[in-house]
């Protein structure tokens, strides 16, 4: 792929299957770019398609240079295809979207704005879900999943987002690169808000309209999705889990011990009666449970350190990076100084 130099604004848009949508989603981002004076490039990331999305692509990349596309034959997700994509982003601000254009290509606009005029924010979050966003034509069970979804999720991450599995967002380019993804699906979207917000980085919502697809086949999956998001809301606050799990352990032993106390009072107690020794588990092994999840709280603050260390220790490597630039340039300065004749 061309390197260019000094690009402001990268759109990483991962494809699969999506020869319908391509066109039509190719020229209305490179409309929308080139109404604002910045140098833009557009890096679509074809994700193994078995259609002609390639092609599609290719064609549009020999008409305009801007438009760059990365290929690989076999469908890895989309997580592999954005860290793909932000691997070769050289704008200033990187940006992602979805290849239908769900969201309008004006909330790209929208939130370069927003990062050029708040220096404080590191990325932003377009949002349905934020006041002044909302859906038109998603269907209603889909709606309740993602809605919910998001609540939850949210509840186990730092920053108080209401959306936090959406593809539509802006990111400062120092802030991407200090991360160090890993995820290969559609979690890659909790994992660089996780990662982020635990380094420090600040994150804006922006409200938005989501749209139902109106072309081509939709890639989500209820099962793999539910499964690995709820995967990651255990990881993130270890404490839901653990916490619901030793609650109801210690409730069934409150209840059953409750129960023992009423045989006692009425006199028709059994100390040899097994409801003892299950009572007696029940609590303790709720307690147990508990403390796993405290213990759990306490690595996931660890690994939250640890992400922070990795940024200070980003941050100094490009620092001293550009030292030897900077030392060339003195160096030069001082051998261009006229030399002086004693008198």
């Amino acid at each position: 792929m061309r390197r260019e130099k000094n690009i402001d604004i990268s759109v990483v848009v991962p494809m699969f299957n999506e020869e319908e949508n391509a066109p039509d989603t190719l020229d209305r981002l490179t409309k929308a770019l080139d109404s604002i004076p910045k140098r833009w490039e557009i890096i679509v990331v074809d994700d193994g398609s078995a259609d002609k999305t390639r092609k599609v692509v290719e064609d549009y990349s020999h008409l305009n240079r801007w438009i760059k596309l990365i290929s690989y034959p076999v469908n890895q997700g989309r997580g592999k295809a954005l860290r793909v994509g932000f691997a070769q982003a050289q704008g200033k601000i990187i940006c992602t979207t979805d290849a239908d254009l769900s969201y309008d290509e004006k909330y790209i606009l929208q939130m370069i704005e927003v990062l050029d005029l708040n220096p404080e924010v590191d990325l932003v979050v377009g949002s349905p879900y934020a006041y002044g966003g909302k859906t038109e034509g998603v269907p209603l069970f889909r709606l309740l999943l993602s809605k919910w979804g998001n609540k939850i999720l949210g509840f186990a991450m730092r920053g108080k987002l209401t959306t936090v599995t959406g593809v539509l967002r802006a990111y400062r380019k120092e802030c991407i690169s200090a991360l160090e993804l890993e995820s290969d699906g559609k979690e890659i979207h909790l994992e660089i808000l996780s990662k982020a917000l635990s380094m420090g980085y600040k994150a804006k919502e922006l409200p938005a309209i989501l749209k139902v697809r109106a072309k081509g086949e939709s890639k989500f999956k209820f099962k793999a999705t539910a499964v690995s998001h709820l995967v990651f809301s255990f990881f993130e606050k270890p404490i839901i889990l653990f916490g619901a799990i030793g609650l109801f352990m210690l409730s069934l032993g409150f209840v059953g011990g409750t129960y023992i106390i009423y045989l006692w009072q009425k006199g028709t107690l059994n100390p040899n009666r097994p409801l003892m020794t299950l009572i007696v588990l029940l609590v303790i092994a709720g307690i147990q449970v508990l403390l796993f999840g405290f213990l759990g709280t306490q690595l996931v603050h660890l690994r939250k350190e640890i992400y922070k260390i990795q940024r200070e220790n980003k941050a100094l490597e490009d620092k001293i990076n550009k030292l030897p630039a900077k030392i060339e340039v003195e160096k030069k300065e001082v051998d261009y100084l006229p030399s002086e004749t004693p008198e």
